[in-house]
């Protein structure tokens, strides 16, 4: 009986499926979303009201230009009174603007056709527009008392006009179908890009280049789903291939290996849109503050030639090459009985563990024994440091303090070389193992450092380029997870046989949704807010 149930449970949903699906194929059904006023009944018993206000029936307003003195402030408008706003704001007599058109026109206060600046207006007649509704949008002097007195105006140009919430221009483009979820996404990174590559990567993805690549697999696999069906309901009536199941089972597959080379990126995409977390490591008093002061160009961590002055993680963001970087120094890895410092070693240590590529601060001098040679006896290197340098192969090494009188620095470096490694079953001479290849470097002469950002540069080039090139690089979490879950169901779908066919299918709409709830193409509803909280209001 309970197979029963989960085969006509399976069945009934695999019929909806693709029914909603097939559906939406060209159009997606968004949510529709209303505001809902509750008014309990009285003590006398009257029966509950229940009052709703379409939100859409608002037309909203905002500042979209950063707030603040500026040449030109820019206001926009949405919704179904933005052409009442636009008449009530400029002389009637004027005529109305032509679509997408900028002209002048003197700006009114509705209520007392007081001049309120001289502008240029924008009209955009939905639904080709930003949002897909009419719009207009109003550029003014940027003032704060003009970019108010606009404000106010449009406020009272008629009824039912409020200000915007934060990102809900955005989000009714969003469920006007003029964006799809991945490309509202790729919207607020390019807003947010601080870098070269951040904003190429983000302008790609907002250009739609994830949201034609998923839409395309979901078709796809509504198209198997659709031949599935058929064989369920049509296999033993009628005239169908016999090799049809075979043939959708090999489109899986190769849907399964497309989806798993996509996902095959080393998440360089994602750690593009969040910053390169770089760690600097090093023994106490190595240089490791006057290295980062050097390439930041400013005093950010505190320099001391007393050892263990920095006992926390200090971070700072740059902009090296156009690649977003998060570079942080930390205290100097060694041995010791006091508490703090053991505590800012175990940060250090955790740091330098979800890095994604560390710089090792050694000064040649821990590698001088007591008579100044290099790998002498005495020589000092810290067994932490050196088990941080030899067990991640994430890690550059650069040897400061090369400007010491005296030094040969073409032998030092190869004995330098032969002591952080002779212990280790890696060749020496593999140049192409980043780990392998040291830097001469001297904080106090910076002597070494700019060669050392520029094969630093062209390192990152290396990693990331392709990923900031495509225009289908995973940038979020929350698309790995869905197409994961994706994955999942296609296995379960090939580990079934033809026999189990309406479970197949079922497996098949998992998927399908899977895909679907990146881009927005079903109920995403529980993201949403997530997604438009991280706009500004007039976005």
């Amino acid at each position: 009986m309970a197979s029963i149930l989960r085969w006509s449970k399976a069945r009934i949903s695999g019929i909806n499926a693709i029914l909603s699906m097939a559906s939406s194929a060209g159009a997606p059904m968004r949510p529709f979303h209303l505001c809902h006023s509750l008014r309990a009944a009285t003590a006398q018993g009257r029966p509950i009201e229940l009052r709703y206000t379409e939100t859409h029936l608002d037309t909203i307003f905002a500042l979209s230009t950063h707030p603040g003195k500026a040449g030109i402030a820019v206001v926009r408008v949405s919704g179904p009174q933005a052409k009442l706003v636009l008449k009530n704001m400029t002389l009637a007599k004027s005529p109305f603007p032509k679509p997408r058109q900028a002209v002048t026109r003197r700006l009114l206060c509705p209520q007392s056709n007081e001049l309120l600046d001289k502008g240029m207006v924008v009209w955009f007649p939905g639904p080709r527009s930003f949002t897909g509704e009419d719009s207009v949008e109003f550029h003014c002097h940027g003032g704060k008392a003009v970019v108010d007195g606009i404000l106010r105006g449009i406020g009272n140009a008629g009824p039912h006009i409020r200000l915007a919430e934060p990102g809900e221009f955005s989000r009714r483009a969003f469920e006007n179908n003029k964006l799809d979820l991945t490309e509202v996404e790729g919207l607020a990174d390019l807003l947010n890009a601080e870098t070269e590559a951040q904003r190429r990567l983000a302008l790609r993805q907002a250009d739609g280049g994830l949201k034609n690549l998923y839409e395309t697999w979901r078709t796809q696999l509504i198209k198997s789903m659709a031949l599935i069906e058929a064989l369920i309901d049509f296999g033993e009536d009628e005239n169908i291939e016999d090799d049809v199941y075979d043939n959708v089972v090999a489109k899986v597959k190769t849907l399964r290996r497309d989806i798993r080379k996509h996902m095959d990126d080393d998440r360089c995409g994602e750690i593009l849109r969040d910053g390169i977390h770089v760690t600097i490591l090093g023994p106490p008093n190595a240089g490791k503050s006057s290295f980062l002061n050097f390439i930041t160009k400013r005093q950010a961590a505190i320099v001391s030639p007393i050892p263990g002055t920095t006992r926390d993680v200090v971070e700072v963001s740059l902009d090296i090459g156009g690649y977003p970087i998060l570079i942080g120094d930390t205290a100097g890895l060694r041995s010791s009985q006091d508490e703090i410092e053991m505590e800012g070693v175990r940060r250090a240590q955790d740091r330098i563990r979800l890095a994604d590529i560390n710089i090792a601060i050694l000064p040649v001098t821990d590698f001088m024994g007591s008579d100044k040679a290099i790998g002498g006896d005495g020589a000092s290197v810290d067994p932490i440091v050196l088990d941080a340098v030899r067990k991640n192969s994430k890690t550059m090494v650069l040897i400061n303090k090369m400007d010491l009188p005296g030094l040969d620095s073409d032998l030092a470096m190869a004995a330098v070389k032969s002591v952080l490694w002779s212990d280790t079953n890696q060749s020496l001479d593999d140049e192409n193992n980043v780990q392998r290849r040291l830097w001469a470097i001297s904080c106090q002469t910076g002597d070494g450092i700019g060669q050392f950002l520029e094969d630093f540069i062209k390192i990152l080039k290396n990693r990331f380029e392709s990923s900031v090139s495509s225009s289908t690089s995973i940038t979020q979490y929350r698309h790995r997870k869905h197409l994961e879950n994706c994955i999942q169901s296609l296995d379960a779908f090939l580990d079934l046989s033809a026999d189990d066919i309406v479970l197949g299918a079922e497996e098949l709409r998992h998927a399908a949704s899977d895909l679907g709830r990146i881009t927005g193409r079903v109920d995403v509803e529980e993201v949403l807010d997530v997604v438009f909280r991280e706009f500004c209001i007039g976005k």
